[in-house]
């Protein structure tokens, strides 16, 4: 078996025991997952089953969105409405206000990682440390945000909605806290919704519900994605018969035999155009980067 699901993940559903569920319904032992979400988000999480747990660490797409919602005129321990949330007694900003301050935020710009995060400290996870009620400083990391645009802004509830697009290790709540920050009356994010990963958005995603509807039909395995969706980004190139055997078992092949330039990774195709794996030049061949 060799396939994606994109599973639409509920909320306090954390990643691992999407994948336990996703390993049971299918029947599959191998299943690995591109980008873990919060237990309190929900949205867009591809699952990788059987041989297709070979593509994660080659994705080609890294990049994240998310709808986020927060609140002004609070903060909390966490930066979202799970911890320990106080009011700061300052106005809400205007829709003004908030326009002003986010041509900041978009771009290169540097965060520091919330104690709240699975990042590592002499081996230990920030959490654990937070959990002990240990604060230990953190240096400024940089991220990108692509696209940071105002959905709704509820100036009477101080409740704004976000869609950001942005690169691999940004965090939302660091944000929201941020842009509370500067626009001096704190915030706080009370709801978070991955709309796109690796490549893959909510229109391609099975809600946990269908998901067991479809295991229990027998049909579950027909929802597979292929493993070539996830690097459609990439090229592709057809192979004669004799080079997708060759290819197959690891063989380099010859630039100049091909029937098409290649300049970097590219997808193989056999002569039907089946997903053979991907390949990269390299001193006049194509090597193997990848079969599948």
């Amino acid at each position: 078996m060799a396939g994606i699901l994109c599973l639409d993940t509920p909320e306090n559903f954390p990643s691992l025991d999407c994948s336990a569920v996703v390993r049971r319904l299918l029947g599959e032992r191998k299943i690995g997952h591109a980008g873990t979400l919060d237990p309190m988000a929900t949205g867009v999480l591809p699952l990788m089953a059987g041989k297709a747990t070979r593509a994660i660490p080659l994705l080609p797409a890294h990049d994240k969105r998310y709808t986020a919602v927060l609140r002004f005129g609070f903060t909390s321990d966490t930066l979202d409405q799970w911890g320990t949330v106080r009011p700061t007694g300052q106005p809400v900003p205007s829709f003004a206000d908030i326009e002003g301050a986010l041509p900041a935020f978009r771009g290169h710009i540097r965060q520091i990682p919330p104690m709240m995060s699975a990042l590592k400290k002499d081996g230990v996870r920030l959490y654990d440390l937070a959990r002990q009620g240990i604060q230990i400083e953190r240096e400024p990391r940089p991220v990108t945000i692509y696209k940071l645009d105002i959905l709704e802004y509820n100036q009477q509830e101080g409740e704004l909605q976000l869609d950001c697009s942005c690169s691999q290790g940004t965090y939302i709540r660091t944000l929201c806290d941020d842009l509370g920050r500067v626009l001096g009356c704190g915030a706080v994010m009370t709801a978070l919704r991955r709309t796109e990963a690796a490549g893959y958005g909510l229109k391609d995603c099975l809600s946990l519900e269908q998901l067991r509807d479809l295991a229990g039909q027998g049909q579950l395995a027909q929802k597979l994605l292929p493993v070539e969706s996830a690097f459609y980004s990439y090229p592709a190139i057809r192979v004669t018969s004799a080079q997708a055997t060759r290819f197959r078992n690891g063989g380099s092949l010859d630039l100049n035999r091909l029937q098409a330039p290649v300049s970097g990774i590219t997808r193989i195709q056999d002569p039907e155009g089946n997903f053979l794996g991907l390949g990269t030049p390299q001193e006049g061949q194509l090597k193997v980067l990848r079969t599948f």
